[in-house]
């Protein structure tokens, strides 16, 4: 029989930031696919970005909260507990699910205090993997402990991260694997995407015989992107073949980067293009996509090169391990080794035709292994009253 608008359970989605990354992207696509018979879904965001703009066009209800931001500020932080306490007494949802390590800990708490029934908490990469020194790294281990503690349940992305917190004391039971998922879109053509990138500054489109490298992501320090300039940097040194790297995203460490192309003359080879609306839908435009971060959880970028079959080069870290195996359906590096990611692309540039296979066999793992309906119906599992 079909629930009453009263009788719907009202899932309250948490996230820190309001940009869009992969965190951002699972909270949409969990909140704009849930059965709408059975769930209403409010999400509750830091900032006005892409996240709410796409969510208030999907008609979800979203609630912005003032001071909700990554960096840590006392005060500020205490404001945004407060106002979590309010807003789930005024909505009284039946499950929250909380997004971030940042907002997962202010959350679960907020949210026993308020007795809500069911806590769920996803860590998209845990935040003590990050590069950090050796008393952050505990401290921010132990604050993820007392998230996992406080919250019902908590979803890992990858494998990985679920082996990171196996052997933490008083959570047996409480943490379940369930990997990112994606469907197929539709991807621009190779010259429209080339355009598109290079929008309002044709001087500076690469020539026709330049191999394109390209990333997706935030400009932050955990995307290792100083480490792909240095590789650059290393291969126009060494290679006669043009090419170019186009990196697509904004974020804090934009000037550091520019700084760093200029440094090493890379003006001509390395391209920061901005934010792109609907930058996934470009990729055909790259001949090699690359991932070059120091941490990660199990990246949707990586999945949606390989359903756009792009030869991929990332790093050997958090769940990226699970979506390609190195050698097979790409190339795995270490990180923090510019080296390593100057001799991937070399190789994939040399040997094209290998690369090409490498892409087909990321496309079919990517396609069969990690869809949106089986990450949708673990969820919903976890959701249910009976986990």
């Amino acid at each position: 029989m079909k629930q009453t608008p009263e009788q719907k359970k009202k899932i309250l989605y948490v996230i820190t930031k309001s940009n869009w990354g992969g965190a951002q992207r699972y909270v949409y696509d969990l909140a704009t696919n849930l059965p709408e018979s059975y769930y209403e879904p409010v999400v509750v965001v830091g900032g006005s970005g892409a996240l709410k703009t796409k969510l208030e066009r999907s008609l979800i209800r979203v609630v912005s909260i003032p001071y909700l931001n990554r960096d840590i500020n006392i005060f500020y932080d205490l404001a945004v507990f407060i106002s979590l306490v309010r807003v789930f007494i005024k909505e009284k949802p039946d499950i929250v699910h909380l997004n971030s390590s940042k907002i997962g800990g202010l959350g679960a708490l907020a949210g026993r205090i308020t007795g809500i029934k069911k806590i769920i908490f996803t860590a998209h990469g845990w935040a003590f993997n990050e590069p950090r020194n050796y008393f952050s790294k505990k401290l921010i281990t132990f604050l993820s402990w007392i998230t996992i503690f406080l919250s019902h349940h908590t979803i890992t992305v990858s494998k990985q991260d679920t082996l990171h917190v196996h052997d933490m004391p008083a959570i047996s039971g409480k943490v379940f694997f369930i990997p990112n998922g994606i469907e197929e879109k539709k991807l621009v053509p190779k010259k429209e995407a080339r355009a598109a990138l290079f929008e309002g500054h044709v001087s500076l489109m690469p020539s026709k015989e330049a191999v394109w490298i390209g990333t997706i992501g935030e400009l932050t320090q955990n995307k290792g992107l100083s480490y792909a300039i240095e590789a650059c940097d290393t291969l126009k040194k060494k290679l006669s073949s043009p090419f170019v790297y186009v990196i697509i995203g904004d974020g804090e460490d934009k000037y550091k980067l520019a700084n760093a192309i200029r440094k090493h003359n890379l003006e001509k080879e390395v391209s920061l293009v901005g934010f792109k609306k609907d930058a996934s839908s470009l990729l055909r435009a790259f001949d090699i996509f690359l991932l070059p971060s120091l941490k990660e959880g199990l990246p949707y970028v990586v999945l949606e090169a390989g359903l756009a079959s792009i030869p991929t080069v990332a790093s050997a870290v958090g769940g990226i391990p699970e979506i390609i195996t190195n050698g097979k359906s790409g190339i795995l590096v270490p990180p923090k080794d510019h080296q390593h990611i100057a001799q991937a692309i070399e190789s994939m540039m040399t040997h094209k035709e290998q690369a090409r296979e490498l892409g087909a066999r990321l496309h079919q793992h990517v396609s069969t292994k990690f869809s949106l309906q089986s990450m949708l119906a673990n969820t919903l599992k976890i959701y249910s009253p009976e986990a």
